[in-house]
């Protein structure tokens, strides 16, 4: 079972970056259009996919790199 979960996360983190290049190139893209209203579309659709990307590349690194073993004390305890 942890070999699939691996593989769905690899699979999250590679489907996040090649959106993020998707999203970057159509961010560059929205600046050289002419008509202001698809300007803000564009803009705003490809902040919101690289918005996206971000939080799957995070959860792919925090998937991958856990904080911390669970034997440990947390900082709010007070024991």
């Amino acid at each position: 079972m942890s070999m699939l979960i691996r593989i769905k996360n690899i699979v999250v983190l590679l489907l996040s970056l090649f959106f993020l290049m998707f999203g970057i190139n159509l961010l560059a893209g929205s600046f050289k259009m002419k008509n202001p209203l698809e300007f803000v579309m564009t803009l705003f659709s490809a902040s919101f996919i690289i918005l996206f990307c971000i939080v799957g590349i995070l959860y792919a690194f925090f998937r991958f790199f856990p904080g911390k073993a669970d034997d440990e004390t947390n900082h709010a305890d007070t024991k």
